[in-house]
């Protein structure tokens, strides 16, 4: 059997022209099980790893069933792509306005998103649109406004499909999902897919396809992945000294738990003379913007950022991610270093670990099938080396280990039952 081509997975010539000038040399796994799929309308659930291409995978052949079918009717969405996050919205939109512009036909395109006025996207949506990427709390504003209607949606795309399924989410998520035709195609990709959002996954889609591409980080040689052992409070120490030290790492993510920690650990090291910046959701749209920008022009070498960064940010060169916290979801770990090595380049993940944060780290490594050795750096050797005991402890924070209400009313059930 050939290697698949874009024009022999049944795209026409003028969108495989267009891949070759996007630099797509030939089909990426995830293009070439989904893309046949999609063009004969099938509900899919796609799984691949951030960089491998599946914001095409979906966009190519949606672009071209757009193409061939009607113009759209006044305030009518055809295509309808949900996404977390501003910068994510952003991102998949430039990924179908390039393809696009070799379609058949000229297809309308329009982002939408909160932190910007929303006038203007009000009178973007005028006359409608074949495709509208949005995040879930602007689509609503517009809906509220009838700035456009969606009951002639032919295609959901959830993007980012775990988060968007997540509980966060739900209010929002169930809103629009209720102003939707019932007969439509549903796309899901995402590059993990937790049991907990199996189910709701499972109820969206209809006698789908299901693909996947290689959904491990192991499966990325790309990436070096560390674990450095290091006492709590010498973190911002370590990651100075790291900075310092390895002048090849031109561009670096800091990944931390809260906003205060983004503010508190660029101070540190914009202190030390590093060139770095904050990025967390309380900032407004253009500031946020304006900190990506400065990382891929080399305006500043590091940002230290909350799990906002996690995805959907696609700095070409990224040579870094560091969790200076770790993740509390062990599958929030895949998406945090899928931000580097993309592209085929390589890059490097790092995780600062303490005697606190050790058997979660495990558990991050179980999930994703690595074993890292603990390293230690020269000066920054940890002396903690028992976890904190304390009385009340729970699980320090793990996402889905900390008791819920309902465990603790059955817990003290259970102890009035046996007369503790």
């Amino acid at each position: 059997m050939g290697i698949a081509t874009f024009t022999s997975l049944g795209l026409s010539p003028a969108l495989a022209q267009a891949c070759t000038s996007a630099g797509f040399a030939a089909p990426s796994p995830i293009q070439a099980q989904a893309i046949p799929a999609l063009l004969l309308g099938r509900d899919l659930l796609g799984l691949a790893p951030t960089g491998s291409g599946k914001t095409a995978a979906f966009a190519l052949p949606l672009l071209q069933r757009l193409a061939a079918g009607p113009q759209r009717f006044p305030r009518r969405v055809r295509v309808l792509v949900l996404v977390p996050t501003r910068e994510l919205a952003a991102q998949v939109g430039d990924v179908f306005l390039s393809l696009g512009r070799s379609a058949a036909r000229r297809l309308k395109v329009e982002v939408v998103h909160g932190g910007v006025s929303i006038n203007p996207q009000m009178m973007a949506l005028r006359g409608g649109a074949d495709v509208v990427v949005a995040t879930p709390g602007r689509l609503l504003d517009l809906l509220d406004h009838n700035a456009l209607r969606l009951d002639s949606v032919e295609s959901l795309v959830l993007d980012e499909a775990d988060r968007l399924l997540d509980l966060g989410f739900a209010a929002e998520r169930d809103r629009v999902l209720a102003a939707l035709p019932a007969q439509r195609q549903n796309l899901l990709f995402s590059a993990t897919f937790p049991p907990e959002v199996q189910a709701l996954a499972d109820s969206l889609l209809r006698d789908a396809v299901r693909v996947e591409a290689a959904s491990q980080v192991e499966a990325i040689p790309e990436i070096e992945h560390r674990a450095i052992a290091v006492d709590a409070g010498r973190r911002t120490e370590l990651l100075r000294h790291l900075v310092a030290q390895q002048r090849r790492w031109q561009r670096m993510l800091v990944f931390v738990a809260t906003r205060y920690a983004t503010e508190h650990v660029t101070r540190k090291l914009v202190a030390r003379g590093v060139h770095a910046a904050a990025l967390h959701g309380q900032m407004s749209q253009s500031q946020r913007t304006s900190v990506l920008q400065d990382l891929r022009e080399g305006a500043v070498s590091v940002v230290v950022t909350t799990d906002l960064a996690a995805r959907g940010i696609d700095v070409p060169g990224l040579d870094m991610v560091v969790n200076y916290d770790l993740p509390r979801s062990p599958a929030d770990y895949v998406h945090r270093v899928g931000r580097t090595a993309r592209a085929g380049l390589r890059g490097v993940a790092v995780s600062f670990v303490s005697a606190a944060t050790d058997a979660h780290m495990r558990l991050i490594e179980q999930q994703n099938t690595l074993r890292l050795v603990r390293e230690q750096v020269a000066g920054f050797e940890p002396v903690e080396l028992q976890p904190p005991v304390r009385p009340d402890a729970g699980s320090g924070g793990i996402k889905g280990k900390r008791p819920s209400k309902k465990d603790k009313l059955r817990a003290a059930a259970a102890k009035l039952a046996g007369g503790g």
